[in-house]
């Protein structure tokens, strides 16, 4: 018998209270399969945040045998930095139920039961990149964001080497009342500083490892984030768009869960 049965049952039978249940399903979360993985299987019903499979270093055959298990104990999963080979088994071996979903820029899958939808929560989110180059990890964000409610709005390619391009895009989502702002930048990483002066949300800056020489990949563009004297600004780690989309969108849903309290 399932350890989510026993609770409950143990429910059912009066043995314990609706809290006390609440209580143990949001802790009993671990599903192991083999030697390979402890997924925390309700990660999102005890913090609001899907667990989400890293691709990147796992042999394909792994990856499959992980992704088959869980999706058969969930509606869905997520899987990020996924390489051509993963992608290509994975392909081969989706249940009929499932339909499989591929991000190429951003080199995110996501696999969802047919009938699975994302039940939006009223949390808004704009994204924005300082380059091109940058798009693939606020693409990332921009996946992850979603599958957890939010709208998403984005603008790509405003950085400071014409920094007016800026100023309309981010207007609109000041319009559209963003709760939070994902700003993405590699080289120098000035924009977010930029963005964070200008607006009264909470600004996450991403790194990413675009760049060169002295302070490549990445890191003159982590420094000069961590380095702003401008408040109202968080900093994830180099190229984390899920990091990123995740903050961004628990601060949103909390924002609409008590905007939605005030309507009603």
């Amino acid at each position: 018998m399932s350890q989510l049965r026993k609770i409950l049952e143990k429910f059912s039978s009066g043995e314990i209270s609706i809290e006390e249940a609440e209580n143990l399903l949001r802790t009993n979360c671990i599903y192991e399969i083999g030697d390979l993985v402890k997924f925390d299987i309700r990660r999102e019903l005890r913090a609001g945040v899907p667990e989400v499979i890293f691709a990147s270093g796992k042999r394909p055959q792994d990856l499959v045998k992980i992704v088959s298990t869980i999706i058969s104990q969930k509606n869905y999963v997520l899987i990020t930095r996924a390489g051509e080979e993963q992608i290509s088994l994975l392909k081969k071996h989706i249940p009929n139920n499932c339909e499989l979903e591929i991000f190429e820029k951003s080199e995110t899958i996501r696999i969802k039961h047919k009938e699975e939808f994302f039940t939006k929560t009223g949390g808004r989110i704009g994204i924005i990149t300082a380059g091109t180059s940058d798009i693939p990890v606020a693409e990332e964000a921009k996946i992850i964001a979603e599958s957890m409610g939010c709208e998403v709005f984005t603008s790509y390619d405003v950085g400071i080497a014409g920094l007016h391009r800026v100023f309309p895009p981010l207007g609109k989502m000041i319009e559209a009342e963003v709760d939070s702002l994902v700003v993405v930048a590699g080289m120098e990483g000035t924009l977010p500083s930029i963005v964070a002066s200008l607006v009264n949300v909470p600004v996450i800056g991403v790194p990413t490892s675009t760049g060169y020489g002295f302070g490549g990949k990445g890191i003159g563009a982590l420094t000069t984030m961590l380095q702003s004297c401008v408040a109202g600004l968080c900093v994830v780690n180099i190229d984390n768009g899920f990091g990123a989309g995740a903050t961004a969108a628990l601060i949103a849903n909390r924002v609409a869960e008590y905007r939605a309290k005030l309507e009603n």
